[in-house]
């Protein structure tokens, strides 16, 4: 090989080491493939602030729905993989391999994990004024009157799609799915009575918690919320449940460069450790950690072989 075609390609090697190292000199845009007011587009919106006041650089988030979140993420899957494209999603993402046989691309492939930055369990929430003030007593309902008792979600194939069905073969019982566009107009329809219940993560619905227009049955994972105390476990209340614990995180299209994700890896782990984030995760029952590269691909496939556990068990017939 020619002395000059070495030093041409060490040239192009230096320079995309340096660009990556520079990473971020521009505005990077955080895709939320789901509508403003959800507990994704709260989190991400907190952390982009976060972001962007350590680097110096703006994070922008721009909301892209429909389709359980496949329109916003195929942009993200076809932008330019140079880190200013990024995808925030929750639970959900690792749904789709369950749902859907027509995408263009394949949701376990096609983005990379980079790293997750908020945890909260799932609740089973009604309205105030509802008939049921314990999670058997719900329970209770559906048996009696199998597909009668109504739940609400963002739609099929959503996390909390896939936690109440799993909820309903855990306890022997048939309940009736209304999916929603969003998790916001779920939590809509259980204020207004327009379904019974829905399972939410508790950022999305501990305000109405708080103003005292939901109640909430149960929470997923081992210990109650402090920020919660009167709310039982899904064991405490009776139930053994699959430990789903919602996560939300950052994705990037395949290709990524390393040192970009690692730089965008220990950003977040800064601002997960920020007083701030601290305390805004405190306000919201969730907690603040980053689990990253390989932890974090390891978690989206332990949660994959769940959700095609329970897709497989409700013969969910892909789209």
């Amino acid at each position: 090989m020619k002395l000059s075609t070495l030093i041409a390609g060490a040239a192009l090697a230096l320079a995309a080491t340096a660009a990556n190292a520079a990473w971020p000199d521009h505005p990077v845009r955080i895709v939320v493939p789901y509508p403003p007011g959800g507990a994704v587009d709260a989190v991400t919106r907190k952390v982009a602030q976060q972001l962007t006041l350590q680097t110096g650089q703006t994070f922008i988030v721009d909301n892209k729905a429909g389709a359980t979140g496949t329109i916003g993420a195929g942009q993200v899957v076809h932008a330019q993989a140079d880190g200013y494209t990024l995808m925030a999603n929750d639970t959900t993402y690792t749904t789709l391999p369950f749902i859907f046989q027509s995408l263009s691309w394949d949701p376990r492939t096609a983005l990379t994990p980079v790293s997750a930055f908020m945890f909260a369990p799932m609740a089973v929430a009604v309205r105030k004024e509802s008939p049921f003030h314990t999670l058997q007593g719900l329970l209770a309902a559906a048996r009696a009157q199998p597909g009668k008792v109504t739940f609400g979600t963002g739609g099929i194939g959503t996390t909390p799609h896939f936690a109440t069905e799993a909820m309903a073969q855990a306890s022997h019982t048939t309940l009736m799915h209304v999916p929603f566009k969003g998790a916001g107009e779920a939590t809509v329809a259980v204020l207004s009575g327009t379904v019974d219940f829905q399972i939410a993560s508790t950022p999305g619905v501990i305000a109405q918690v708080q103003n005292g227009t939901m109640r909430l049955l149960a929470i997923s994972g081992e210990e109650r919320l402090k920020a919660l105390p009167d709310v039982p476990t899904f064991r405490q209340a009776g139930l053994d449940d699959e430990g789903v614990i919602n996560f939300t995180g950052l994705w990037a299209p395949k290709g990524t460069p390393m040192a970009v994700q690692q730089r965008l890896q220990a950003e977040v782990a800064k601002a997960m450790a920020s007083p701030d984030m601290q305390r805004f995760a405190a306000t919201l029952g969730a907690d603040p950690r980053a689990v990253a590269g390989e932890d974090f691909q390891r978690m989206v496939a332990q949660r994959q072989k769940v959700w095609e556990a329970v897709s497989r068990q409700i013969n969910l017939q892909k789209q």
